[in-house]
């Protein structure tokens, strides 16, 4: 071989590299799509307590618990008065007269029947009859707590209702608007700093990604559609109940991915949230949250930082844990445990 065949021969190979090095470096930094994702191996994820819902994808419903009833009234957050009725009124009378709206300003209110047969409080509903009736308005939620136009306006349209069903509301029996104001002001107070919503944010290390492919990662780990564009969520094993976890891309980004370009769209972070009062703590929804946003950060090549954009070390999870255990605690001795049904609605 001659010293000039060799040296093209060695410059064909140089240019063959760069032209390689050009494609890789391409490929690395155009979005990440749904039809790149590849199953990882199975990995071990630092524990931090019992495997949580997340390793696996939702139960079938016949495999869950039986949906759970509407919320009752509850004196503990609600302000109640007593409608009296002369004779037992049907369920559909009471529902065609109900307020169109049930909200007194930010606060949502409520009418009970008592069912005539079983002898039990619960929602109207046709085909029962009801014996007698009684409202109420949430004293508190994440709006703030009650105030005196929001306590007359439910008084009002109370009152509304109980002449449109023949019944009657006693004087006597509405309870004072200081006292009412008052202890709503009271259970605000109690609560505000009970309200926990973890939320860590995953950013992309190196390019980004496609909305279908945040998606087909996220359903790997259980995740479904949510009703919004762009929110995927980890449903609870109760049946009804709001999902454990909710996983969240720019609405924006989501909308541009149903259209007729979906792949011109990308994102570079998401946001993955725990509302803690909504699901019990016997659930494990902290462990649950963590290791999804471990597994996420795996899967998609991401960082997960906290609010100020620094990096969630296994330390900070640990820390957050422990600051959980008492949140706990401290809502139950308040009789709101975190999943139960005045939980929910209180923190909502």
């Amino acid at each position: 071989m001659t010293l000039a065949t060799a040296l093209a021969l060695l410059g064909g190979v140089v240019l063959l590299a760069l032209a390689l090095h050009g494609w890789w470096s391409t490929r690395r930094a155009r979005p990440r799509h749904a039809a790149e994702a590849v199953p990882n191996a199975e990995r071990v994820e630092p524990a931090m307590g019992a495997a949580p819902a997340c390793e696996a994808a939702p139960e079938p419903a016949a495999l869950r618990s039986a949906p759970r009833r509407a919320a009752r009234l509850d004196a503990l957050i609600d302000a109640i008065v007593p409608i009296a009725l002369e004779a037992p009124i049907s369920g559909e009378m009471a529902l065609s007269h109900l307020p169109p709206s049930r909200r007194a300003g930010s606060k949502p209110f409520y009418i009970e029947g008592l069912d005539a047969d079983s002898g039990e409080w619960e929602s109207l509903a046709p085909g029962h009859r009801y014996g007698e009736l009684q409202a109420g308005v949430q004293m508190a939620s994440r709006s703030g707590a009650l105030n005196e136009i929001e306590y007359s306006e439910f008084v009002q349209k109370v009152e509304a209702f109980a002449d449109a069903v023949g019944a009657s509301v006693e004087g006597a029996d509405v309870p004072d608007m200081l006292e009412v104001v008052a202890r709503a002001r009271e259970l605000d107070g109690l609560t505000n700093g009970l309200d926990a919503q973890l939320t860590v944010t995953l950013r992309a290390n190196g390019a980004a990604w496609s909305v279908a492919y945040v998606q087909q990662v996220a359903s790997r780990l259980g995740f479904v559609p949510g009703a919004v564009p762009g929110r995927q969520v980890l449903p609870a094993a109760e049946e009804g109940a709001p999902p454990m976890l909710v996983l969240a891309v720019d609405a924006q980004a989501a909308l541009a991915a149903l259209g007729e370009a979906p792949q011109a769209s990308a994102v570079r972070e998401c946001t993955l949230t725990l509302d803690v009062p909504q699901t019990p703590a016997a659930a494990e929804p902290f462990p649950a949250w963590h290791r999804a946003a471990t597994r996420l950060s795996d899967d998609l090549d991401a960082t997960a930082i906290d609010d100020q954009g620094r990096p969630i070390t296994l330390h900070a999870y640990a820390t957050i844990g422990e600051t959980l255990q008492d949140l706990y605690w401290r809502l139950e001795a308040l009789d709101l445990a975190a999943g139960s049904a005045a939980a929910r609605r209180l923190f909502s």
